[in-house]
């Protein structure tokens, strides 16, 4: 069996993380398809019509499994909690999701909420693995302190009483690699870190460390492809100075 995972800019693009990290970190094997994104300066849109040719959705992450590399009919799966559950059903042996009954559901739950939520993060801190921008007290607004106060919530739940160093154990398991992305905008935004409860931070930092998220940042900081709209969400609106920005190929 061959699996194709479909990516684009590492950057950018919290979705492609979240399977992508899974896959590394608990050893199976894919073969990475990286799809730049195409975004014209004046884009109101993120659509990617030419993705069409490997996703019924035109988005990423897309999964193709494929029972020969000649497969020209490949079982595919689209969006990231999709991707995640078929990879558990086809490699039970990995424990995608937590042995322990209690820890997974808890896992999934936290899987689920994280996938459906948390929409004024994602605007407000949008995923930016290169650039260190400063937030002051009038960048966080009443709905962005409620999502950071809700994954602070949910880690320290998770570590308190699962036993680390993980969300749900000692194993790094399917909550990790979908909180992924979270742990890398709380390193862009400066001063949203500081908002976290002690063993949340602590998560935070463990994850840095996990081998497969060093390498997702060290590629991300050397693409030198730009999405000009993203970029100005990152830096621009009240209470928001850009400090470094770390990415190569910068002026």
């Amino acid at each position: 069996m061959t699996y194709k995972l479909f990516i684009t800019n590492q950057n950018y693009s919290s979705w492609s993380l979240r399977p992508w990290l899974l896959m590394k970190e608990l050893g199976i094997p894919f073969q990475e398809e990286m799809r730049p994104l195409r975004i014209p300066p004046d884009a109101t849109s993120f659509s990617q019509p030419q993705w069409s040719e490997f996703s019924p959705v035109c988005h990423v992450p897309c999964l193709h499994s494929l029972e020969t590399e000649e497969d020209k009919n490949p079982i595919i799966i689209w969006e990231s909690i999709a991707i995640l559950d078929f990879l558990a059903e086809e490699f039970p042996d990995k424990h995608i999701w937590p042995a322990d009954k209690r820890a997974r559901a808890w896992a999934r739950s936290a899987v689920a909420e994280m996938h459906a939520g948390f929409s004024t993060m994602r605007q407000e801190m949008g995923m930016n693995i290169g650039l260190r921008v400063q937030l002051s007290e009038e960048a966080f607004n009443d709905k962005l302190k409620a999502d950071i106060k809700r994954i602070s919530e949910l880690w320290k739940e998770g570590m308190e009483t699962f036993g680390g160093p993980f969300l749900a154990g000692r194993e790094f398991t399917a909550v990790d690699a979908f909180f992924a992305p979270v742990v890398l905008r709380f390193e862009t935004y400066l001063g949203a870190k500081e908002r976290l409860r002690y063993s949340a931070k602590c998560y935070a930092n463990v994850m840095l460390e996990v081998k497969g998220v060093k390498e997702w940042v060290a590629a991300a900081l050397e693409e030198t492809g730009r999405d000009e709209p993203h970029d100005r969400e990152s830096v621009e609106g009240p209470g928001r100075v850009l400090v470094e920005d770390l990415r190569a190929g910068k002026e």
